[in-house]
């Protein structure tokens, strides 16, 4: 009988353990839904953070002509380029849900 108890752990225990957890570690890999939606948020938070910084490099520009922003990274053309992939997926992944 103690056989037959092993046999059937392994033969079925054993591959549903392990099939157990491939299961939660392929679902706990996957942003959720929340996930997503904060990213968005923060995203969004950043570009207005970032119009606002340059708004603020400007007047104080005007005001002052030998300022010179302390931004550690400068505004370049290739940062600029990306933004603007990420805001097309970002509109088509929203036509998409919608």
């Amino acid at each position: 009988m103690e056989d037959m108890v092993a046999i059937v752990a392994i033969v079925v225990g054993l591959p549903w353990l392990i099939l157990h957890y491939i299961t939660k570690w392929k679902t706990s890999a996957t942003l959720t839904t929340g996930d997503e939606t904060l990213l968005d948020e923060l995203y969004q938070l950043a570009r207005r953070l970032d119009e606002r910084m340059d708004t603020v490099e400007r007047l104080v520009a005007s005001d002052n002509p030998d300022f010179k922003p302390a931004r550690i990274v400068h505004d370049r053309e290739s940062d600029n380029e990306k933004l603007r992939e990420l805001d097309r997926m970002l509109a088509e992944k929203k036509g998409i849900y919608k």
